[in-house]
């Protein structure tokens, strides 16, 4: 049961910081004002308590809160904050090619400059710092270390990063570094078709153990792919995203099996080359599914439908096998597999990271496969992308659910969409 509690906010004004008026502030002068005003708020509360308050339970307050050790942060992808596309050494990613092509994204805007991280990387850690995170998420650029995707390392790319990470700890903000997020060297899309290669899985397993011998001396936490789903959907069977291909489902599938077995193939590299110690795992956009009504059958039909709907991706990364369901469904058109690749992509986890953004409500039925989605209605809230369905209740129902997907044993928070931003294990 839920208690709402009513308190009055302090009637002190928060300080402004000095910031020239501009008729266009940007990201970083909003963030500056909204970090000086919670710093200025939390001491007015500290300092000096409001009278007038309502008092509350303090007990079962206690019992809600977080613990000691949870992390606040914010998180990021390079291709959408550093710009600096083709400076020291980086090769071009599908990203740019994409950007670059005439009409892919609105207004033709591309990432070339974005938000000038790579050149600005230490205010905007100063920024989070006044915004009081103590966890960075941040994606490294493949393409900026390995510029052919294979072959010899570009030592200045991981420079960038060396150089991040020392800004970061120095703040006290504990870095958390996602190796993959869908900046693919274009070199490996011309050469071999990018993920509908195993040659990219196994050029990627090389990166990672790369990446992690150099960095784990000081990056405790390292995701392997951000939202395996989203690049391979959107990507390769859609054509909205990078490289913009829409693959017949025979190759499609395929693609998607060689990312997942990328995924197995980082981690058994992370752990051969990282300092002990060092934690690994994915960082997925669960597809949520939450029983219309709370009734014990409709629990058990969206635990089902959890399992099934992300049948691809996280369920056999963490069961190490495909669903019948899934391999029927597919047919003719199932990924080609061996059991040694199923090993390989249910290498045991450390933690892992769900991306939340909406739910999908379910109801049980008495026939196969035993629920049945339920439409969402015309008047249900959504967010600005039209997609974007409101339900926060997906925020119990994901980690809940992934319990129940064998061997999940701990979990970690990764970033939130524009819902919510989650990772459990």
């Amino acid at each position: 049961m839920w208690q709402l509690h009513k308190s009055r906010m302090s009637s002190c004004k928060p300080g402004s910081p000095n910031i020239a008026k501009t008729s266009s502030p940007s990201r970083r002068d909003l963030i500056k004002l909204a970090g000086a005003g919670a710093l200025t708020a939390n001491s007015a509360a500290t300092a000096g308590a409001n009278p007038q308050a309502v008092p509350v339970d303090s007990g079962a307050c206690e019992s809600r809160g977080f613990p000691p050790n949870f992390l606040w942060g914010t998180a990021t992808s390079a291709y959408q904050i550093e710009g600096a596309w083709n400076e020291d050494g980086k090769g071009p990613s599908i990203w740019d090619r994409f950007a670059h092509r005439p009409g892919n994204i609105r207004n033709n805007q591309t990432g070339d400059v974005a938000l000038d991280h790579y050149h600005r990387y230490q205010a905007d850690v100063q920024s989070m710092k006044a915004l009081g995170a103590r966890a960075y998420r941040f994606s490294i650029s493949r393409p900026r270390v390995f510029p052919q995707g294979t072959g010899a390392p570009n030592p200045g790319g991981l420079d960038f990063y060396d150089r991040l990470v020392d800004e970061l700890l120095a703040s006290d903000i504990e870095p958390f570094a996602t190796l993959y997020h869908w900046d693919l060297p274009q070199a490996l899309q011309d050469s071999v078709g990018g993920w509908e290669s195993r040659d990219t899985a196994k050029a990627f397993a090389d990166y990672a153990g790369y990446v992690s011998a150099k960095l784990s001396d000081r990056i405790r936490h390292f995701f392997t792919i951000n939202e395996l789903t989203t690049f391979v959907e959107l990507g390769y069977g859609t054509g909205l995203l990078a490289p913009g291909l829409k693959l017949p489902p025979a190759r499609l599938n395929q693609a998607r099996h060689h990312a997942v077995l990328g995924h197995g193939l980082a981690v058994q590299a992370i752990r051969a080359r990282a300092k002990p110690g060092t934690k690994v795992g994915p960082a997925e956009n669960i597809a949520v599914a939450v029983p219309i009504i709370e009734t014990p059958d409709n629990i058990v039909a969206a635990e089902r439908a959890t399992r099934e709907l992300n049948a691809g991706y996280l369920t056999v990364i963490l069961e190490g096998r495909y669903t019948a369901a899934f391999l029927s469904s597919a047919g003719a058109d199932a990924p080609s597999f061996t059991d040694e690749d199923l090993s390989v992509i249910a290498s045991p986890l450390d933690f892992v990271g769900i991306n939340i953004y909406t739910p999908i409500y379910v109801r049980a039925v008495g026939t196969s496969p035993g629920y049945e989605i339920v439409p969402f209605s015309k008047s249900h809230p959504r967010m600005a992308s039209s997609w974007q369905y409101i339900g926060p209740e997906s925020l119990y129902w994901a980690p809940r659910h992934l319990q129940s997907i064998p061997p999940l044993k701990t979990t970690l928070p990764p970033r939130s969409g524009a819902l919510q931003n989650c990772a459990y294990g």
